[in-house]
């Protein structure tokens, strides 16, 4: 990895949008780790550890308290070590939650419409909720879980 890819932590610190105080806290917490330490001893991120750090950022705004955050970290980590791939899936997993608590907000409302109003809202989701139920399938089905 060439020097010019790491970051010290201030830059680290501007490029994420957070404070170096809050870098430290969350390398103690094992949720971000510095890729090696410079020769006076500096802790150097690598831009994926940057890009891992803005999506627990993301996800501290979504309300995900740090230890669901590492939790999920950790699944997904060991499904793929390739960061890239693990960070989608674990977004997708959260954004699928984010989805199922909304819907749970929205259901005593949905109840309540009159059953012109129901055919109306549930026309206009019907394809993209298929299209979104078939391609979940299409992952199930690699996982096979069905």
């Amino acid at each position: 990895m060439s020097e010019h890819a790491l970051h010290r932590i201030g830059e680290l610190s501007k490029l994420a949008g957070v404070s170096p105080r809050t870098i430290d806290f969350y390398t103690s917490m094992g949720l971000i780790e510095p890729e090696r330490r410079s020769a006076k001893n500096y802790r150097l991120y690598s831009d994926e550890t940057l890009n891992r750090l803005k999506r627990i950022v993301q996800l501290k705004k979504d309300k995900y308290t740090l230890d669901e955050i590492k939790a999920n970290l950790a699944v997904w980590r060991k499904v793929s070590t390739e960061d890239q791939v693990s960070g989608r899936l674990m977004d997708l997993q959260l954004h699928l939650e984010q989805l199922q608590r909304e819907v749970q907000e929205i259901e005593p409302v949905l109840n309540q419409l009159k059953p012109q109003q129901a055919k109306q809202v549930f026309k206009r989701l019907a394809p993209q909720t298929a299209a979104c139920v078939e391609a979940l399938m299409l992952l199930i089905n690699k996982g096979g879980l069905m």
